[in-house]
Protein backbone atom coordinates (compact mmCIF):
# COMPACT_ATOMS: atom_id res chain seq x y z
CA UNK A 1 0.00 0.00 0.00
CA UNK A 2 2.62 2.54 1.03
CA UNK A 3 4.69 1.59 -2.28
CA UNK A 4 1.30 2.20 -4.63
CA UNK A 5 0.86 5.61 -2.84
CA UNK A 6 4.45 6.61 -3.60
CA UNK A 7 4.12 5.37 -6.82
CA UNK A 8 1.54 7.53 -7.61
CA UNK A 9 3.03 10.80 -5.96
CA UNK A 10 5.94 10.30 -7.38
CA UNK A 11 4.37 9.89 -10.53
CA UNK A 12 2.97 13.55 -9.72
CA UNK A 13 5.58 14.87 -8.78
CA UNK A 14 7.17 14.57 -12.45
CA UNK A 15 4.36 16.04 -14.00
CA UNK A 16 5.32 19.30 -12.44
CA UNK A 17 7.73 22.28 -14.48
CA UNK A 18 11.35 21.68 -12.54
CA UNK A 19 14.25 24.05 -12.69
CA UNK A 20 15.09 22.56 -15.63
CA UNK A 21 12.00 23.11 -17.86
CA UNK A 22 11.93 26.89 -16.91
CA UNK A 23 15.96 27.15 -18.08
CA UNK A 24 15.01 25.56 -21.09
CA UNK A 25 12.06 27.95 -21.69
CA UNK A 26 13.74 30.74 -20.46
CA UNK A 27 16.35 29.78 -23.19
CA UNK A 28 14.60 29.06 -25.77
CA UNK A 29 12.43 31.35 -26.12
CA UNK A 30 14.38 34.05 -24.65
CA UNK A 31 13.92 36.51 -27.85
CA UNK A 32 9.84 36.09 -27.17
CA UNK A 33 10.01 36.75 -23.31
CA UNK A 34 12.35 39.59 -23.28
CA UNK A 35 10.61 41.04 -26.31
CA UNK A 36 7.78 41.10 -23.93
CA UNK A 37 9.30 42.40 -21.18
CA UNK A 38 10.49 45.34 -23.02
CA UNK A 39 7.43 45.84 -25.20
CA UNK A 40 5.26 46.37 -21.45
CA UNK A 41 7.96 47.91 -19.96
CA UNK A 42 8.98 50.38 -22.31
CA UNK A 43 12.77 50.67 -21.15
CA UNK A 44 15.57 48.16 -22.10
CA UNK A 45 16.87 48.02 -18.40
CA UNK A 46 13.74 47.79 -17.12
CA UNK A 47 12.99 44.81 -19.26
CA UNK A 48 16.04 43.25 -17.82
CA UNK A 49 15.04 43.32 -14.25
CA UNK A 50 11.36 41.98 -15.21
CA UNK A 51 13.34 39.02 -17.41
CA UNK A 52 15.56 38.39 -14.31
CA UNK A 53 13.36 38.68 -12.10
CA UNK A 54 10.19 36.78 -14.03
CA UNK A 55 13.43 34.12 -14.51
CA UNK A 56 13.84 33.70 -11.05
CA UNK A 57 10.23 33.97 -9.66
CA UNK A 58 9.45 30.55 -11.96
CA UNK A 59 12.40 28.63 -11.02
CA UNK A 60 11.73 29.15 -7.22
CA UNK A 61 7.64 29.67 -7.01
CA UNK A 62 4.84 27.87 -6.68
CA UNK A 63 4.95 24.42 -9.14
CA UNK A 64 3.33 24.16 -12.34
CA UNK A 65 2.61 21.41 -14.52
CA UNK A 66 5.03 21.08 -17.09
CA UNK A 67 2.19 21.63 -20.12
CA UNK A 68 1.59 25.19 -18.20
CA UNK A 69 5.01 26.45 -17.94
CA UNK A 70 5.51 28.37 -21.47
CA UNK A 71 2.46 29.92 -20.46
CA UNK A 72 2.99 30.72 -16.84
CA UNK A 73 6.39 32.03 -17.89
CA UNK A 74 4.22 34.60 -20.00
CA UNK A 75 2.03 35.52 -17.34
CA UNK A 76 4.93 35.79 -14.60
CA UNK A 77 6.82 38.05 -17.19
CA UNK A 78 3.79 40.25 -17.54
CA UNK A 79 3.30 40.37 -13.97
CA UNK A 80 6.68 41.44 -12.83
CA UNK A 81 6.18 44.22 -15.60
CA UNK A 82 2.76 45.40 -13.92
CA UNK A 83 4.51 45.69 -10.58
CA UNK A 84 7.62 47.93 -12.28
CA UNK A 85 5.88 50.22 -14.69
CA UNK A 86 2.64 50.11 -12.20
CA UNK A 87 0.36 51.10 -15.06
CA UNK A 88 -2.44 53.25 -14.39
CA UNK A 89 -5.89 54.06 -16.53
CA UNK A 90 -5.65 57.70 -15.55
CA UNK A 91 -2.26 58.28 -16.34
CA UNK A 92 -1.41 59.80 -20.13
CA UNK A 93 1.78 60.16 -22.21
CA UNK A 94 2.58 62.49 -24.33
CA UNK A 95 3.92 61.16 -26.87
CA UNK A 96 4.01 62.72 -31.15
CA UNK A 97 1.48 61.89 -33.32
CA UNK A 98 2.20 58.81 -35.31
CA UNK A 99 2.25 60.99 -38.48
CA UNK A 100 4.92 62.59 -37.48
CA UNK A 101 7.53 60.73 -36.35
CA UNK A 102 9.74 59.08 -38.66
CA UNK A 103 8.29 56.20 -40.85
CA UNK A 104 9.99 52.85 -39.64
CA UNK A 105 11.42 50.59 -42.35
CA UNK A 106 10.57 46.76 -41.07
CA UNK A 107 7.27 45.41 -39.64
CA UNK A 108 8.96 44.77 -36.12
CA UNK A 109 10.13 48.87 -36.27
CA UNK A 110 6.65 49.58 -37.05
CA UNK A 111 5.20 47.14 -34.46
CA UNK A 112 7.43 48.77 -31.96
CA UNK A 113 6.90 52.37 -32.99
CA UNK A 114 3.24 51.87 -32.61
CA UNK A 115 3.09 50.15 -28.92
CA UNK A 116 6.08 52.76 -27.54
CA UNK A 117 3.14 55.38 -28.72
CA UNK A 118 0.59 53.56 -26.22
CA UNK A 119 -0.13 55.15 -23.01
CA UNK A 120 1.61 52.40 -20.10
CA UNK A 121 -2.06 51.19 -19.12
CA UNK A 122 -3.08 51.09 -23.25
CA UNK A 123 -0.22 49.24 -23.89
CA UNK A 124 -0.47 46.63 -21.71
CA UNK A 125 -4.16 46.18 -22.29
CA UNK A 126 -3.49 45.99 -25.73
CA UNK A 127 -0.55 43.05 -25.39
CA UNK A 128 -2.68 41.39 -22.44
CA UNK A 129 -5.76 41.38 -24.23
CA UNK A 130 -5.07 41.40 -28.07
CA UNK A 131 -1.62 40.07 -28.48
CA UNK A 132 -1.15 37.68 -25.71
CA UNK A 133 -5.48 36.66 -25.72
CA UNK A 134 -6.03 36.95 -22.00
CA UNK A 135 -9.54 36.80 -21.00
CA UNK A 136 -11.18 40.25 -19.87
CA UNK A 137 -11.67 39.06 -16.40
CA UNK A 138 -8.17 37.90 -16.08
CA UNK A 139 -6.83 41.63 -17.48
CA UNK A 140 -9.14 43.25 -15.04
CA UNK A 141 -7.50 41.21 -11.86
CA UNK A 142 -4.23 41.69 -12.94
CA UNK A 143 -4.31 45.40 -13.92
CA UNK A 144 -7.00 46.21 -11.04
CA UNK A 145 -9.17 47.83 -13.64
CA UNK A 146 -12.84 47.86 -14.12
CA UNK A 147 -14.40 46.29 -17.04
CA UNK A 148 -15.05 49.41 -18.57
CA UNK A 149 -11.66 50.90 -18.11
CA UNK A 150 -9.97 48.23 -19.99
CA UNK A 151 -13.05 48.17 -22.86
CA UNK A 152 -11.79 52.08 -23.32
CA UNK A 153 -8.23 51.13 -23.21
CA UNK A 154 -8.59 48.48 -25.88
CA UNK A 155 -10.62 50.56 -28.13
CA UNK A 156 -8.25 53.28 -27.71
CA UNK A 157 -5.57 50.91 -28.19
CA UNK A 158 -6.23 49.69 -31.11
CA UNK A 159 -7.75 52.91 -32.50
CA UNK A 160 -3.88 54.25 -32.39
CA UNK A 161 -2.50 50.90 -33.26
CA UNK A 162 -4.61 50.85 -36.32
CA UNK A 163 -3.45 54.30 -37.03
CA UNK A 164 -0.15 53.62 -37.14
CA UNK A 165 -0.89 50.53 -39.36
CA UNK A 166 -2.41 52.85 -42.30
CA UNK A 167 0.77 55.55 -41.94
CA UNK A 168 3.09 52.38 -42.54
CA UNK A 169 3.59 50.53 -45.28
CA UNK A 170 5.27 47.93 -43.83
CA UNK A 171 2.17 46.80 -41.55
CA UNK A 172 -0.87 47.44 -44.08
CA UNK A 173 -0.43 44.51 -46.07
CA UNK A 174 0.12 42.14 -43.12
CA UNK A 175 -2.19 43.41 -40.10
CA UNK A 176 -4.49 46.05 -41.08
CA UNK A 177 -7.28 43.83 -42.07
CA UNK A 178 -6.64 41.47 -39.01
CA UNK A 179 -6.64 44.35 -36.68
CA UNK A 180 -10.05 45.58 -38.46
CA UNK A 181 -11.54 42.60 -37.21
CA UNK A 182 -10.34 42.39 -34.12
CA UNK A 183 -11.72 45.82 -33.25
CA UNK A 184 -14.81 44.61 -34.41
CA UNK A 185 -14.70 41.53 -32.43
CA UNK A 186 -13.88 43.51 -29.31
CA UNK A 187 -16.50 45.92 -29.83
CA UNK A 188 -19.60 43.30 -30.32
CA UNK A 189 -18.07 41.81 -27.18
CA UNK A 190 -17.96 44.71 -25.38
CA UNK A 191 -21.97 45.51 -26.34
Amino acid sequence: MLSSRRSRFLGRASEYASVQDFCNIFHKDMNVLYWLALTLTGDEREAEQCFIASFEECITGNSVFKEWAGSWSRRVVIKNAIRLVAPRRDATRNTAPPDVLEQPGSQLEAWQVALANLSPFDRFVFVMAVLEGYADLDCVTLLACSPTDLIQARFRAIQQVQRAIDLSPALQEDYGSNLQQTAVLNDAHAA
